[in-house]
């Protein structure tokens, strides 16, 4: 009986979604951001209900992650941990490789990063340049008690991810320029946050936001630290200390989001927690750290490099 009453009820939001497909725009049953993301992800997205999970988690972020972080997770096992994170999860950028996706000057279209992503669902990375920028309530920080300020630090980036946050949350979204959306970067990384790149498959299985996290509020870090699930991907980088500059004030420990630094008389990176956002390099006031390159900890998603091999 429950199975069939289930299966009723698929059914009817299957009619559903495909009407309002077919009806579209002109019968302004949608709204027109709304009409472009069903447009872009095709009938696949509508028949595995991609399209209805992507619309929910657009149209109420604040309540999703709120119901995420604090109710659902909590509560899943180990293989429920695993299917969530494997649909949605960030790889984390430096500060250098945040900018470049903002300033971003020719269109990107590469296939198959696995080796940038590395988790089982093969993904697209999809961008135009210049890229269109939103800036966007953080749904994390919004589900906290007492959420680190300000909240509205997400970067929203492309079509029509921009198009559909902009209609559908009017007062907690704005349009950024280019300059404005360096300058958000900047002061996050100066406050010690993390610069994330978000994929879900919910939303035409790609990349379409520029978080700035904190180890306060952040649901992706939380995963990690409190229940040992690699919702983020390492940047490609590993910190490295200078002993003779460093002055063991601590500065390093109190700032990383991975708990990935110490003091032994001298700063210490524990290389299997660190990873690579350059948060301690920014906060060290002797300039004691920096970040150089380590094969081990992945592909850095880097547009940069990414522009010039395709352009090769």
């Amino acid at each position: 009986m429950l199975a069939t009453l289930l299966l009723v009820v698929v059914g009817l939001l299957l009619v559903a979604l495909a009407g309002l497909w077919i009806v579209g725009e002109r019968g302004r049953l949608l709204r027109l951001s709304t009409w472009k993301i069903l447009r872009a992800g095709g009938w696949r997205n509508l028949f595995n209900l991609h399209a209805l999970h992507g619309y929910v988690y657009g149209r109420w972020t604040n309540q999703y992650l709120d119901m995420l972080l604090n109710h659902i997770f909590p509560r899943l096992g180990e293989n429920g941990k695993k299917w969530w994170r494997d649909r949605y999860h960030g790889k984390v950028l430096t500060h250098d490789q945040a900018e470049s996706i903002i300033v971003l000057n020719q269109d990107i279209a590469l296939r198959d990063l696995e080796q940038v992503i590395p988790y089982p669902m093969a993904r697209d990375l999809v961008l135009k340049g210049p890229p269109d920028v939103a800036a966007y309530e953080c749904g994390c920080r919004h589900a906290r008690a007492n959420p680190c300020q300000p909240t509205q630090v997400c970067l929203v980036v492309g079509q029509p991810f921009v198009d559909f946050v902009l209609e559908h949350h009017p007062h907690n979204s704005r349009r950024l320029t280019q300059a404005e959306a360096l300058d958000l970067l900047r002061a996050e990384h100066e406050r010690g946050h993390v610069h994330t790149a978000w994929f879900k498959d919910a939303l035409l299985n790609r990349f379409y936001s520029i978080c700035n996290c904190c180890k306060c509020c952040c649901g992706g870090i939380e995963q990690m630290l409190r229940y040992g699930s690699p919702a983020l991907a390492s940047s490609g980088y590993v910190a490295q200390v200078d002993a003779t500059l460093c002055t063991a004030c601590g500065t390093c420990v109190e700032a990383c989001p991975f708990e990935a630094t110490s003091l032994n008389g001298a700063s210490a990176v524990d290389w299997a927690r660190c990873m690579g956002c350059g948060v301690c390099v920014g906060q060290c006031p002797s300039q004691a750290l920096t970040l150089v390159r380590d094969e081990r900890k992945g592909i850095p998603l880097d547009v940069r490099v990414l522009a010039s091999k395709e352009a090769a």
